[in-house]
């Protein structure tokens, strides 16, 4: 048993960081993102008998089915994400106020999306993954995938477009 726990602690060290930015992009809040990472990761204990195929697409669903089911069950109207650590090569107190301002537009609009849309936007376009591996993280198509990014991207893009009308 204490093997158990042993070779489990080294998979959860070597999975935290990516998980967790993903539970933070999705959700908005370090503080759900870490919630999510500690549920996900007692559950991944309790079944771990049985994963089938790669464990790391199979602890990511579970990550992702957390996040899902965390902005399912939240009423809001905005999400505030953290600002990134960037640093800024804007020069001007104008360009980073313009910068801001958009910042909380698109958090404003990603938080609109449907879950499903909000991952797959997420998942290609702030954490850069490819539709390879976001199909098999997933359990879905390459080609369900890109029409779901496809549509996010509509979607953003008509609410921004009304909000800037």
């Amino acid at each position: 048993m204490a093997g158990d726990r042993e070779a489990f602690a080294v998979l959860v060290t070597k999975y935290s960081d990516p998980l967790f930015r993903h539970a933070l992009n999705m959700t908005g809040s370090p503080d759900v993102a870490e919630d999510i990472m500690q549920a996900s990761f007692i559950k991944a204990y309790s079944h771990l008998g049985e994963v089938r195929g790669r464990f790391d697409a199979w602890i990511f669903r579970i990550v992702a089915n957390g996040c899902k089911d965390w902005l399912k069950n939240i009423r809001r109207s905005h999400v505030s994400y953290e600002e990134d650590d960037q640093p800024s090569h804007l020069t001007t107190p104008d360009e980073e106020l313009d910068r801001s301002e958009l910042r909380v537009d698109l958090d404003w609009a990603l938080g609109q999306l449907s879950p499903s849309l909000r991952e797959a936007f997420v998942m290609k376009h702030v954490e850069g993954r490819s539709y390879e591996e976001m199909a098999d993280m997933l359990d879905s198509t390459v080609g369900a995938l890109k029409m779901r990014v496809h549509r996010a991207r509509e979607a953003l893009q008509a609410l921004l477009e009304e909000k800037y009308a």
